[in-house]
């Protein structure tokens, strides 16, 4: 009798029959009509998206914490302290990687401050949240198929460069970009390797293979809210300007 494979495994199985739309979903950000403008926006939604990472994996440890010593979602899982064990170190690799989309934005021309205070998109708010009620109200390693989904799904390592030639901005505006693209192959093997350890359960598995397929529909909504309004950046962008000056 043969065992099971992990979930790690189970889970880029299941992702590779969705990529393609994730993947189609990505080129169409990068066409050259309204590219510079769509940019912008990218670089601002990618930014209320990121900046729930470290947030998230805290409160995901914490639930592993409190999981130990209560009846409440999760309680009594073991693979919980593998999760334990695992977010630590991811936690510091992503910290601060907001404020490098910050930067990029400073780069790039627009004025982060102005950014940051906007009201994320209600897509973001749908791509993030998911996360936080499950990790409080079902099982912290649905937190893996989120993370798995994004590092999955890294940019090509060119990417940054053909950009920064197609809209001139100047380089230090795709600086995040580059380094994920660089950095995110190797992470998301370490994430499946988590998910292998952590989801030993049923419902450890479940949670993760629910939170990663909500992740990828609610991605394909960011990516189809950012291909649609190229004219608002640019209204916004100009706007920008107008009160700089």
């Amino acid at each position: 009798m043969t065992s099971p494979p992990g979930a790690g495994r189970e889970l880029r199985a299941l992702l590779s029959l969705v990529s393609p739309a994730v993947r189609h979903g990505a080129a169409a950000l990068w066409r050259p009509e309204g590219l510079t403008e769509r940019y912008l926006r990218y670089l601002t939604t990618m930014h209320a998206v990121i900046r729930a990472s470290v947030p998230l994996m805290e409160l995901a440890a914490a639930r592993c914490r409190e999981a130990a010593t209560s009846d409440g979602p999760g309680a009594g899982d073991p693979g919980l302290r593998a999760l334990a064990r695992f977010l630590p170190e991811h936690i510091e690799r992503e910290r601060h990687h907001d404020d490098w989309l910050l930067r990029d934005m400073a780069a790039a021309g627009l004025d982060p401050a102005r950014e940051r205070a906007r009201p994320p998109a209600p897509v973001v708010a749908r791509l993030v949240g998911a996360q936080y009620y499950w990790v409080s109200h079902h099982h912290p390693v649905s937190l893996l198929g989120y993370i798995a989904v994004l590092e999955l799904h890294a940019p090509a390592v060119e990417l940054a460069g053909t950009l920064a030639e197609r809209t001139g901005l100047p380089p230090a505006a795709f600086a995040t970009l580059r380094l994920h693209a660089e950095e995110d192959d190797g992470h998301s093997a370490e994430v499946l390797t988590a998910l292998d350890e952590a989801a030993t359960s049923d419902d450890a598995r479940g949670a993760a293979r629910l939170s990663a397929l909500h992740t990828v529909a609610a991605l394909l909504d960011v990516f189809d809210e950012l291909n649609a309004h190229p004219r608002a950046a640019r209204t916004g962008q100009e706007q920008d300007r107008k009160e700089r000056h």
